[in-house]
């Protein structure tokens, strides 16, 4: 496999978690939950909010060598650097979160609805389709 579809898979990878771990807090919020400590069920939380800190773990330099390697990485600078920083935001939302002893159903709703999170999902749909159809381009040539 050459290093253009490892780093592609990667972001795909990240992508996954973080949208998985969206999903399961949506889930987790409508539980009505008080806290995440006594429930083997609840204490996923925990394990979702973690993956997805690690996926978002140097996303932006992954990101950055997709665009690159497609040699698009000029024309789509200034949005890759938004992107880290919504990236960087949304981070410091889930590790404040990840801080607490107890995460609550009312505390995940509030970082599900954080300007911060919906922004870096609606980045990724955008980054991703966009990678997608450089690949197609680049592919029918």
């Amino acid at each position: 496999m050459s290093k253009k579809q490892d780093l592609r898979q990667e972001l795909a990878r990240r992508i996954d978690t973080i949208e998985e771990a969206y999903e399961f807090m949506l889930a987790y919020a409508a539980q009505g939950r008080q806290g995440d400590e006594k429930s083997g069920a609840g204490n996923n939380i925990r394990t979702f909010l973690e993956g997805a800190d690690a996926a978002l773990e140097g996303m932006g330099a992954v990101l950055a060598e997709n665009f690159q390697n497609l040699g698009a990485a000029a024309g789509c600078q200034q949005f890759i650097e938004i992107f880290h920083q919504d990236v960087q935001k949304a981070q410091a939302a889930i590790r404040m979160v990840l801080f607490l002893p107890v995460i609550s159903s009312q505390l995940t709703d509030n970082l599900n609805s954080s300007i911060h999170l919906r922004t870096l999902l609606t980045d990724m749909f955008l980054l991703d389709e966009t990678l997608k159809a450089k690949d197609k381009l680049l592919q029918s040539t």
